[in-house]
């Protein structure tokens, strides 16, 4: 077969068909990530460093989301569940972490409940106002708080991403949360090393 005759979308189909990795992650030398310092589940002070040498997933949502945020937490709970009987190596290695958008509901205590009914090793993170919108912007995230109702409840906007990042904190991929639980846990496979 002549590959200079096939249509470039035709290549770029072939390409997107294959299960072998590529070279470099799709997310590699994007602007994501950067350092924080945020306040973790049990109310303790905590930076990107603790993160340091682990691969981690940050997910950013709220506990008070009625329907995203609870089945992507679900879908990455589950996905790391299947690594811990699958390949446990890979599941060591990789920290699943939850950044609230809400910071003036989601206290400690409020994420601490949030994360544990979903995955035991499921870290969750708050902070003030300011702290979690600096880690937005250092992860292109985007969220933003509607109209409050007249019990006081309000919902919050905000984008559906789960990113995986190395050990050194760079991006490598966006997880498929969207596609279930054994597609994300083979995404992350793809990418996690376990000899390094």
């Amino acid at each position: 077969m002549n590959l200079r005759l096939l249509p470039i979308s035709l290549l770029m189909a072939l390409a997107a068909c294959s299960n072998a990795t590529p070279a470099d992650p799709p997310l590699a030398g994007a602007r994501i990530g950067g350092p924080f310092q945020l306040i973790d589940q049990d109310g303790k002070a905590i930076t990107d460093k603790a993160f340091a040498g682990k691969y981690r997933i940050m997910y950013f949502g709220y506990t008070y989301c009625p329907d995203v945020c609870p089945t992507t937490a679900q879908t990455i709970g589950a996905a790391m569940r299947l690594l811990d009987k699958s390949d446990p190596a890979v599941s060591a290695k990789v920290v699943p972490v939850f950044v609230t958008v809400d910071p003036e509901r989601d206290t400690p205590a409020v994420v601490k409940q949030f994360v544990r009914a979903f995955y035991p090793r499921f870290v969750g993170l708050t902070g003030s106002v300011a702290a979690i919108d600096s880690v937005k912007t250092e992860y292109g995230v985007f969220a933003s708080k509607g109209k409050t109702t007249p019990n006081g409840g309000y919902l919050v906007e905000h984008s559906n991403a789960a990113y995986l990042m190395d050990g050194d904190g760079r991006p490598l991929v966006l997880l498929p949360t969207e596609q279930g639980a054994q597609a994300t846990a083979n995404e992350i496979k793809r990418w996690v090393k376990t000899n390094t």
